[in-house]
């Protein structure tokens, strides 16, 4: 487990780390907006904890950049700001907990822990294949850690590639599973949307072999 700390004081983001890397987690800490969607954006964290007050911006600005960008790691406000309207906000604008500061660690770490298993429980309706995830019920991909935006024929087409990894694919096969009855398709038509799919993730991510067909690499 990786999880990020976004707070601009040293001495409560030092506080914070230290309690959740004695429970065995990796800890990064950003001491702004800026720097933590950095971090985001380059690691899949599975946990932030974020704190309102910061010196670039907001931390609900964050918040909702999260959100509106489809990134759904579990998100637990750390904050002064008591007013229960801040945290009603706090709420609807996405966070998954709320906790005020002054604070006793070992309740952080306990809700931490809970969200950590919530989490696990939702990750039952995702796959997982190399640096692809997705999730089966919502339709979404993520791609090393960040989501992708994809048509419902390029999820489809994703989606059995990386359900049946283990085999190639030619075109005709593909087109009777991700165009079933559609006789007027043509099979360059799968090739349109392999290309499609690599420009979206990475051109390794899958495989072309004369005479056997396409593969999910990951």
């Amino acid at each position: 487990m990786r999880l990020l700390v976004v707070e601009d004081n040293p001495e409560v983001s030092a506080l914070v780390a230290e309690a959740l890397v004695k429970e065995g987690w990796a800890v990064d800490t950003a001491p702004g907006a800026a720097e933590a969607w950095g971090l985001l954006q380059s690691f899949p964290y599975d946990l932030m904890v974020l704190d309102l007050g910061l010196p670039d911006g907001d931390g609900l600005g964050l918040l909702r950049r999260l959100r509106d960008e489809e990134y759904r790691l579990p998100v637990l406000i750390l904050s002064a700001r008591d007013a229960p309207q801040v945290r009603v906000q706090g709420l609807e604008d996405g966070a998954d907990d709320y906790v005020v500061k002054p604070f006793y660690a070992s309740e952080l770490v306990a809700r931490v822990r809970a969200l950590l298993r919530r989490a696990r429980g939702e990750a039952q309706n995702r796959l997982r294949v190399g640096r692809l995830e997705l999730d089966l019920a919502l339709k979404r991909a993520w791609w090393e850690g960040r989501p992708v935006r994809l048509s419902g024929r390029e999820y489809a087409l994703l989606e059995f590639l990386a359900l049946n990894a283990e085999g190639y694919y030619t075109r005709e096969a593909l087109l009777e599973k991700v165009w079933p009855g559609e006789a007027s398709v043509e099979p360059r038509t799968v090739d349109t949307y392999i290309r499609y799919l690599r420009r979206k993730l990475d051109d390794s991510a899958i495989e072309t072999v004369r005479n056997l067909g396409y593969r999910f690499l990951g």
